[in-house]
């Protein structure tokens, strides 16, 4: 069993993400595999205190990668994203940068 503590693992920020929050009022967070859609809503409805319109979550695949002497491949784990919407006018502190 998951705490609301282990349902949200890090936020990802990104150019991408960043133009979510600016321009759609999106977050984007990596969550625990075993996640659902209403786990993470009420993870961060509870953390945030903020009012969740939609989640929407991705399954990010593996990557391989090579390292410096190109001989040795590496695979990169895959993880899970969740890209949650906010009603208008709510907004994450984390998320609103530099001031």
């Amino acid at each position: 069993m998951t705490t609301v503590y282990d349902i949200l693992r890090r936020p990802l920020i990104t150019e991408k993400s960043n133009y979510l929050s600016s321009k759609l009022n999106q977050i984007a967070f990596e969550v625990a595999d075993d996640a659902t859609k209403a786990m993470i809503k009420d993870a961060v409805e509870f953390l945030f205190e903020v009012k969740v319109v939609r989640v929407n979550v991705i399954n990010a695949a593996p990557k391989r990668t090579r390292r410096q002497n190109r001989q040795v491949r590496v695979r990169r784990s895959g993880y899970k994203k969740a890209i949650i919407t906010l009603q208008p006018g709510q907004k994450i502190e984390l998320f609103e940068g530099v001031k």
